[in-house]
């Protein structure tokens, strides 16, 4: 497939945890590292930051990308990201007269990401058609659905599936392998993601044909503990 590339830094301001994205995390704004790692590419051709929040736009345009200011209905805590997603591809049609094949969607609060991760996921579409889109997963079998309950409206803990032929492991490691989104970064086949209309909810933007980079660590920052997860993430890969 072409070669035409984007990257979109998606960084609500308004956020929970208050100025999230600026915090100073060893020495740096939190929003910093993504933004080192994408410019840190050649194969992106175009640069796109999105944001209801002038500081972080601000920061965006002094390292290379093209602020998209998000309107406060996309910036709401119930917001969706797919509206974002096309919100700014909107923009660069409309802007730019540029319409991208791949799309890199990284969270601006993204400190777990590499760039080999990146690079991989977009050799993995040019040389798959197929794919809609690649993200990072992680092996988690503590929260397996198979051990998840719900609570039912007699207050009484029922399984979320129906076990009554089947004989299921109380221990995780006989269970099958169970994989989480890593809320870092996606690499999307614009076409067959955002436009197509087939994926699985509740990430049905990214398409039907979604294939998985595997990595041991994620964080995705809500509250001061992962804050500091960040700093010890960071501490590490400075050894």
């Amino acid at each position: 497939m072409s070669e035409k590339i984007a990257a979109l830094i998606t960084a609500r301001g308004n956020n929970t945890m208050a100025n999230k994205h600026l915090r100073n995390v060893c020495g740096k704004a939190l929003i910093q590292y993504p933004i080192d790692i994408i410019k840190g590419i050649d194969v992106i051709d175009r640069f796109y930051i999105s944001s209801d929040d002038t500081k972080i736009l601000t920061i965006g345009k002094e390292h290379g990308f093209v602020p998209i200011v998000r309107p406060e209905s996309l910036a709401r805590p119930d917001s969706l990201h797919v509206d974002t997603i096309k919100h700014a591809l909107d923009f660069m049609k409309d802007k730019d007269n540029y319409e991208p094949d791949i799309l890199i969607v990284v969270l601006g609060n993204a400190v777990c990401i590499q760039k080999k991760w990146i690079m991989d996921s977009i050799k993995m579409l040019n040389q798959n058609d197929k794919l809609s889109a690649v993200v990072p997963v992680h092996l988690e079998q503590n929260f397996h659905p198979f051990r998840a309950k719900y609570i039912d409206e007699n207050g009484i803990l029922k399984p979320y599936f129906d076990f009554t032929d089947k004989q299921i492991s109380s221990n995780r490691q006989d269970l099958p392998n169970n994989y989480f989104l890593c809320h870092n970064f996606w690499t999307l086949n614009v076409n067959k993601s955002v436009y197509a209309n087939n994926g699985f909810k509740p990430w049905d933007f990214m398409g039907a044909n979604v294939a998985p980079i595997i990595i041991n660590k994620t964080i995705d920052v809500h509250d001061e503990d992962d804050i500091k997860q960040c700093e010890q993430y960071i501490k590490q890969m400075r050894m």
